[in-house]
Formats: C-alpha cells, sequence, structure tokens
C-alpha cells in the first residue's frame, strides 16, 4: 500500500512539472511580433520627433498610423495586454492633430489644447516602452505555464 501512495505522488509530480515547463512561443509568431514591435516603435518615435517639431515650431503636423493598422492584428493576438493602451493612443490621433491645428492670437495655443497633445506625448512614449517590455518579456514558467497549457487544452475541446 504505501508503494501505491509513493508511485502517485510520484506521477503527480512527474505531470505537475511536466505542465509547468517554460512555455516557448513559436518562432514565426515571435518573428512577427519583433517586426510589428520594431514597426510601431519606429513610427511611435517619428511621432514623437514630429510633435517635438510642433512644440518648436508651433506648425501643425500630420502624424503617421500606417503601421498600427498594418500590425494591429499580430499585436491584438501577441500583446493583448498592451493592445488596449495602442488602440487608445491611435484612436486620439485625429483629436491631437485638431489640437495642434486650433491657434489664437499670435500662435498661442489653448491649456486644453496643450495637455491634450502633452498628454498624447506623454502616453506614446509609455507605449514604446511597453511594446519593448512585451518583446523582451521571459517565456511563461512554472504555474503561469502549466494554467496557459490547460486553458489551450480545454479551449481547443
Amino acid at each position: 500500500m504505501p508503494y501505491v501512495i509513493a508511485g502517485v505522488i510520484v506521477a503527480v509530480g512527474a505531470a505537475a512539472a511536466w505542465l509547468a515547463r517554460p512555455l516557448r512561443t513559436d518562432p514565426a509568431r515571435r518573428a512577427a511580433l519583433a517586426e510589428a514591435t520594431a514597426a510601431l516603435d519606429r513610427e511611435l518615435a517619428g511621432n514623437l520627433e514630429l510633435t517635438s517639431m510642433f512644440d518648436q515650431t508651433k506648425q501643425a503636423v500630420v502624424l503617421e498610423n500606417g503601421e498600427f493598422a498594418r500590425h494591429r492584428a499580430t499585436i491584438e493576438h501577441e500583446a493583448a495586454a498592451t493592445f488596449p493602451a495602442l488602440a487608445d493612443l491611435y484612436s486620439r490621433i485625429p483629436e491631437t492633430e485638431s489640437a495642434m491645428e486650433r491657434r489664437g492670437p499670435a500662435n498661442s495655443i489653448k491649456d486644453d489644447d496643450r495637455r491634450l497633445i502633452e498628454g498624447w506625448e506623454g502616453d506614446a512614449r509609455a507605449a514604446r516602452r511597453s511594446l519593448r517590455e512585451v518583446l523582451h518579456a521571459r517565456p511563461l514558467a512554472g504555474w503561469k505555464a502549466a494554467m496557459a497549457r490547460l486553458r489551450a487544452s480545454l479551449a481547443s475541446r
């Protein structure tokens, strides 16, 4: 009887260790995420440069949004935690551009418009940081990997 209990304990431990091994991502999905992250990082860097030029010249600029549209599905699937902030950031581009175009006497900008533009800039910097963190995140291991495997197994049924 003690051998049966020991055998069950060993089997449960082996199954738990097998489920808890690091969860590796598919190399093709990883490459697509790296490409999407790099493209969005470049686009956001360019947009931040444009807003910096606006700060200096007070001339309205047109912000880029093509790379987000191109890589939207990849970011939504592979970086689900970062996606809502990015989608919100890109949805606020027209509002930010409109704020840049509104000027008062002597090319002055209203405080509300300035706050909107500076808020967009700050959110763009935060989005760039979060994109880089997603790219350099370690694979799931331990309990989180086991739960992800079990969820995937149940979802496929």
